[in-house]
């Protein structure tokens, strides 16, 4: 337990920082579940999760929560994937 005050405060800022954080992390991770898992069948709701999908990582690597590569590797991925399937079933 940090006794400096201006240590208490930065641990009390961290914590709120972390739980709002949190919240945007975790719908990215299940938006992105979500795309993958739609994505191993044929079905036209798969381009809607995907984009459903890349809304909410632009979201959390435009307020900080996932760095911009990592952002754009996942949609990149997502995007191949897609693709693939759009030009399978053509």
């Amino acid at each position: 337990m940090a006794n400096i005050q201006s240590q208490i405060k930065r641990n009390r800022q961290n914590e709120k920082r972390r739980l709002r954080n949190r919240n945007v992390r975790g719908a990215a991770r299940t938006a992105d579940n979500a795309a993958r898992k739609v994505l191993t069948s044929d079905t036209p709701e798969s381009k809607q999760a995907v984009m459903q999908a890349i809304s909410a990582l632009d979201k959390a690597a435009e307020k900080g929560v996932l760095h911009k590569n990592t952002v754009a590797r996942r949609k990149s991925r997502l995007m191949k994937a897609l693709a693939a399937l759009t030009k399978k079933s053509a």
